[in-house]
Parts: structure tokens; sequence; C-alpha cells
């Protein structure tokens, strides 16, 4: 897998969506200071989907990828229900049910499911919506951590 962020994973409106909306939700820093480049190579994995009827991730910055197994092409054609293993999509649509009421939701955990099939625990989870400064959601996005 290539260390280095394509370009349409720098799309900087894309990220700056994800940053803004993080931070007025959640008043906390999703990073230090907003930055393309920081959002590729944060120790966190950083994932977002839009807001279609089997939403498909957008953009899955470097830790997410290594987590998923897959390149940035690859991942951001996956419908992010995928993400997860059929029996906890229920779950996982719960969750993101939530989320749509409240904003966000913190301290989530769960199993994930890597291409390959290896199942992986994210921990210290949190998941906002996507909403510009219009008010309209664009989608929702996650921050993980990989449980050890």
């Amino acid at each position: 897998m290539n260390d280095h962020a394509p370009d349409a994973a720098l799309h900087e409106g894309r990220l700056s969506l994800i940053n803004d909306s993080y931070h007025r939700l959640t008043g906390k820093m999703l990073i230090e200071r907003f930055d393309p480049l920081a959002m590729w190579y944060a120790n966190r994995a950083i994932v977002a989907h839009g807001t279609q009827a089997d939403p498909v991730f957008f953009y899955g910055n470097r830790m997410a990828l290594q987590c998923f197994g897959m390149d940035y092409e690859a991942f951001v054609s996956l419908p992010s229900r995928l993400s997860a293993e059929p029996v906890a999509q229920p779950l996982r649509a719960a969750l993101l049910e939530q989320v749509a009421k409240q904003g966000y939701v913190d301290n989530y955990s769960g199993m994930r499911i890597a291409k390959d099939g290896r199942r992986f625990m994210i921990a210290d989870g949190t998941v906002w919506n996507l909403v510009g400064a219009a008010g309209i959601c664009h989608g929702q996005a996650a921050t993980f951590v990989v449980q050890a």
C-alpha cells in the first residue's frame, strides 16, 4: 500500500468540512492545525461517507487505509456499511441514527472488518455529522484508534 496521499485525499474543501464540523459539534480540535497532510498522517483513523441511500466512503486517511487493508481508490468506492460485519451492521446503523439526531457520539467502540476478513476492534471513537456553514448535512465522519 502506498504511504503517500493521493491528490483526491487532499481535497481541501471536503477535509475542511470534516475538520470544521468536528470542531463546531464537539468543541475539540480534530488535528492541532488544519492541514490536509496533517489529516492524512494523523495518528488516528479518520473516515467520512456521503449522504447516499447506501452511503459510500469519500475519505479515509493513511491510518484508516492500514486498518481496513485497502488502497485509497478501493476505500472510496466502499459502502460504509461494509466496514462492519453483517452481524454488527444493525448496531452500526443505530449508532448512525443516534448521530443524525444528536450531532455526534463520543466514546464509541465496535468491531470492524478489513478487506482480507481480519476483524479489529475500534475504540475511543467519535462519529459526527458533516454539517456545512449553511447548515446542510453532507454525510458523517468518524475518528478512532484500533484497540490492541
